[in-house]
């Protein structure tokens, strides 16, 4: 058997971890580069005793050099909190990091893979929202260095295909979530669960009637690894998601009947640019990588609720 050698950035975070783990269960050879920015290094290193597993502590604002068959861009912080903590930090992280690996699978002839985001779209005008909506996003607000950012990377992804003929595949994530989020990344999913668990009032933003679609990590994985077998033509971008919308209020009602939590919900303002509406519409995804979600809502917070019990009470 040959084995692919893969190069992942951002492979300690939460979804690059569990993407490492399902590429070296697939047989191949992995290279995992991460900064420990939001990253972990717990995330891995119960891989490292894998002989075909490489670990390397590395900023992709920087240039790198290896020999590789693939590269997942990955590596961009995700969360709200982390990602505007140091916004110019994140900007740098989408765009030089897109230039650095771009440029390395340019000269090493790789294939290369873009993790970018729903946020590309905004608060969206369309909905659902379809890979040819081209987005209602402020250039200047407060997530803009993370929106703005990925919009960016695919620019210089899709200009470094037509220009240099890399080969380039773009997927637009959509709400994901599962084991090894960080508990104070401040994404909804882990916010609810954290409070629900140590029964503490759950926060929404607004009347909490904001939808959003949910989508479990491993299916996530399923669609990224698909998306990168397609054709050199099909270069996307394609959506990945749950097209299962639900409002923020329902999952946090879920969330505190699948815990037993005492928890009440409490409102706060709603914080400047947040989306009314999240849903893909995941057509193109079905079409050209035969790839729909397996995993309902239930059955996912159901893993990912023991995964933050255990953290808590370990």
């Amino acid at each position: 058997m040959i084995r692919k050698k893969v190069l992942v950035t951002g492979g300690a975070g939460f979804v690059g971890s569990h993407l490492c783990e399902k590429l070296l269960n697939d047989g191949n050879e992995v290279v995992c580069l991460d900064n420990y920015f939001t990253g972990q290094k717990q995330n891995v290193v119960h891989l490292l005793r894998n002989p075909y597993f490489e670990l390397i502590r590395h900023d992709v604002t920087m240039p790198f050099f290896i020999e590789v068959d693939e590269i997942y861009n990955l590596a961009c912080p995700a969360s709200p909190i982390h990602y505007q903590y140091n916004a110019i930090k994140t900007i740098k992280t989408s765009v030089m990091g897109a230039i650095n690996m771009l440029g390395l699978a340019k000269r090493i002839k790789a294939i290369i893979l873009q993790a970018s985001t729903s946020e590309v779209y905004g608060d969206p005008q369309v909905h659902p929202q379809v890979e040819s909506y081209w987005g209602h996003v402020n250039p200047i607000g407060e997530r803009s260095c993370y929106d703005e950012g990925k919009r960016a990377a695919e620019t210089l992804f899709v200009n470094y295909h037509k220009q240099n003929n890399v080969k380039i595949k773009i997927i637009r994530i959509f709400n994901t979530y599962g084991p090894r989020m960080h508990p104070h990344d401040g994404r909804v999913v882990s916010n609810f669960i954290m409070q629900a668990l140590q029964n503490q009032d759950i926060t929404i933003y607004g009347n909490g009637q904001q939808t959003r679609s949910f989508q479990y990590v491993d299916d996530l994985l399923e669609g990224m690894i698909r998306m990168m077998a397609t054709r050199d033509e099909f270069t996307g971008p394609v959506n990945i998601g749950n097209p299962n919308e639900f409002t923020i209020l329902e999952l946090a009602e879920k969330v505190i009947r699948m815990t037993g939590s005492k928890s009440k919900i409490i409102s706060m303002p709603l914080p400047p640019d947040d989306p009314a509406q999240r849903q893909p519409d995941i057509s193109l995804a079905r079409k050209e990588l035969d790839w729909s979600p397996k995993i309902e809502l239930e059955e996912g917070l159901t893993k990912t609720i023991d995964y933050f019990r255990k953290l808590i009470n370990p």
